[in-house]
């Protein structure tokens, strides 16, 4: 059983590439793999390993500057849902391309998974998805508005152009972990929002405190690693990923004419050369071998 560990934190790093070579290097002593993203603003990302293994990864990024009072989500995956381990150094941990916004300066109020139902049922309150609209499409919250964006940088073109109809509205908003929050709510009260919430942990928190029965969630929630979707519980979800657009596909999707394991989907069956394809196929071939074999393919 793998420990899965979803983080992030916004600190200053001022040398965030000084940062990076003691973390690869614990993380890989470690047996750890996922993604790590670093930057002056902090640190972002998803890893898994044993027991042991996360113990000892977490105690180094706590380590880091400003980060002793890290906070982060865990899970389990039946097996290791990375191929590989990334330590990246970005410009930014999630990318939203406003210089301006500083979620250390502020940000919306956090709202308790256990809060949440009564605040989004409020009749003055709009819900906002903060996702990519391919994540919002295997699962929302209900009555949840769907900005239909595929980036987050989308967000604050999407915003602006659509802020008229929120006027006199309180907005509470919502991602995966909260970490897309953290910087939406910080760029609305700089657009002159006066009351901004949004939920805390976001949605695998709420999905692992707030019993189904009373649940206001729909469907399941997306997550990037291979499981894919996770539902209440997080529990993992029936969805498998496209190998070739890396969006998720539910059961059903696998019958279409459209799919072609690691090679299309109904998704991006147009947005291939036939070359890309043939590419994909060669590629899903030594992936097959390799499972034959026993063993990992790097493309995985």
């Amino acid at each position: 059983m793998m420990i899965v560990a979803a983080l992030y934190h916004f600190a200053r790093f001022p040398d965030p590439a000084a940062l990076r070579g003691p973390l690869l290097a614990v993380c890989e002593a470690a047996g750890v793999k996922g993604t790590l993203l670093l930057a002056r603003e902090g640190i972002n990302g998803t890893i898994a390993g044993s027991r042991a293994g996360i113990d000892a990864a977490l105690a180094q990024i706590r380590a880091l500057p400003g980060c002793a009072d890290l906070e982060w989500k865990e899970s389990t995956a039946a097996k290791m849902p990375f191929a590989r381990l990334k330590v990246r150094l970005k410009q930014e941990i999630v990318t939203m391309g406003q210089p301006d916004v500083d979620p250390m300066a502020g940000t919306g109020h956090y709202v308790e998974p256990g809060d949440w139902n009564a605040l989004i049922s409020a009749p003055d309150v709009v819900v906002i998805d903060t996702r990519n609209d391919y994540e919002v499409q295997i699962g929302t919250f209900e009555g949840a508005v769907d900005p239909g964006t595929q980036s987050f940088r989308d967000f604050p073109a999407w915003w602006r152009e659509n802020a008229q109809r929120f006027h006199n509205k309180r907005i509470a908003m919502f991602c995966t972990g909260g970490i897309r929050c953290e910087k939406s709510t910080n760029f609305l009260l700089g657009e002159g929002v006066e009351e901004v919430f949004h939920l805390k942990g976001g949605i695998l928190k709420y999905l692992e405190d707030v019993p189904e029965a009373d649940s206001k969630w729909q469907g399941e929630c997306f997550v990037f690693d291979q499981r894919v979707s996770l539902g209440h519980g997080l529990q993992q979800g029936p969805h498998v990923m496209c190998f070739a657009c890396r969006r998720p596909l539910a059961p059903d999707d696998l019958d279409r004419p459209e799919f072609e394991e690691g090679v299309s989907c109904h998704r991006c069956i147009g947005s291939h050369s036939d070359a890309d394809r043939d590419r994909y196929r060669e590629r899903q071939k030594q992936i097959a071998l390799a499972r034959d074999r026993g063993t990992a393919h790097f493309g995985e």
